[in-house]
């Protein structure tokens, strides 16, 4: 049985992918910020949420079909920025990008990724959006924003909880810097992962050199090894609410603020002009020791108007995860590491086969909470699951 077939969850393409992975890869793909607080919680926290289903509902002709922002969804399952995926395959983001085309469901490129945003637009139709690592100076983000402008995408995604960088322990132990440094240590992992170094490593600097800051700026940047001209944060922690305002005014596509944790923040987008927030840790990579995104769903949406759109990233591994944040209020939920494991153990065909799990265990889950399209997953169909006391059977009579 292949690598590809043994894999039946999320959790199955995880465990082989970390098999896979070189150290210093598995602990940028996989790893948080300082103990890692945030990670677990996000992972852990759709168990504190138990489902009530409902019984003899007709669901035969069931559909997990949503429509944003004028287009229609398979599922609300998105692909979410990953910045560096170069490191798990070879124009890893060109493959995310055509396997959430073929899924039907939305793929936001990273400001961090390597496959120039024009080169992912052409494959898809156009359909991608682009998030971005804004530096607090109008002139910048107006020469960004022209470059949007002329690939047409979409929709903006303004990150908002990186204005300095975290403090990655986990990768400075394993001498994985960005920009990227080669060491003793980098080189003898790749030893001991030959199947990495030649399918990811070598195919990729014999197919297109070293990879490239290829949707930071304006233009394309240097490569991973050289700092970008401006630093890879220069000026991120001027950003303000001005300068939304001022993309607001200046940017005629749908904005979207991602990084939203806080209820006013949501208020502020809201007023700001924002299209929409996704509510996100930025999946425990930043500041650690945050509540879940779960966690903070449910106050998000209760402080926006009734139907603005409110998404959400961080933690989800199953389908019923994903159904416990539309009941929330959700219109989206987006996967990060998911497809990157996939790609790590499959390539493509890996990418796909994760797609598929999400759409089948959301379809087969629907079912069996009586829902027959997502207006049904309502919040009667969840409860906060109690700790479990202890058992005191009722004596015999």
């Amino acid at each position: 049985m292949s690598r590809l077939d043994r894999c039946l969850s999320v959790g199955d393409f995880e465990r082989e992918a970390r098999r896979i992975m070189p150290r210093c890869v598995e602990g940028y793909i996989c790893g948080g910020t300082e103990d890692g607080a945030s990670l677990a919680e996000s992972v852990r926290a759709p168990r504190d949420i138990g489902f009530r289903p409902r019984g003899l509902r007709v669901v035969d002709q069931r559909s997990s079909q949503v429509s944003l922002f004028g287009q229609d969804y398979a599922m609300p399952v998105g692909f979410a920025p990953t910045g560096f995926s170069a490191i798990v395959m070879h124009e890893c983001d060109l493959a995310l990008a055509r396997e959430a085309q073929e899924a039907r469901i939305p793929f936001i490129i990273s400001g961090a990724s390597s496959v120039p945003l024009e080169r992912l637009q052409a494959a898809t139709g156009n359909r991608c959006w682009y998030q971005a690592y804004l530096p607090g100076n109008i002139d910048r983000i107006g020469k960004l924003l022209a470059r949007l402008r002329a690939a047409s995408i979409p929709v903006l995604v303004v990150t908002i909880d990186t204005c300095v960088g975290a403090n990655r322990e986990n990768l400075q132990r394993l001498a994985f810097t960005v920009p990227f440094k080669m060491s003793g240590r980098v080189v003898l992992d790749g030893m001991l992962h030959p199947g990495w170094t030649l399918n990811v490593f070598m195919r990729t600097l014999l197919g297109s050199g070293v990879p490239r800051f290829s949707n930071l700026y304006e233009e394309i940047g240097p490569p991973i090894t050289q700092d970008p001209p401006n630093g890879f944060r220069g000026e991120r922690d001027k950003l303000s609410w001005e300068h939304i305002r001022w993309i607001r005014e200046n940017w005629p596509g749908k904005l979207v603020l991602k990084g939203v944790m806080h209820p006013d923040d949501a208020r502020m987008a809201h007023a700001a002009g924002a299209d929409g927030v996704i509510v996100s840790n930025h999946g425990g990579r930043q500041l650690d020791g945050c509540i879940s995104p779960l966690q903070a769903l449910h106050d998000v949406v209760a402080a926006v108007p009734e139907g603005y759109p409110v998404m959400v990233d961080g933690g989800f591994r199953r389908g019923a995860d994903v159904l416990k944040a539309v009941a929330l209020g959700a219109r989206m939920a987006f996967t990060g590491r998911p497809q990157l494991f996939g790609a790590a153990v499959a390539g493509a065909a890996g990418i796909r086969k994760v797609a598929r799990i999400f759409h089948s265990e959301i379809s087969t889950n629907m079912a069996l909470l009586g829902c027959g399209t997502l207006a049904d997953v309502t919040p009667d169909l969840i409860a906060p699951v109690q700790p479990a006391g202890p058992w005191n059977p009722r004596p015999a009579v």
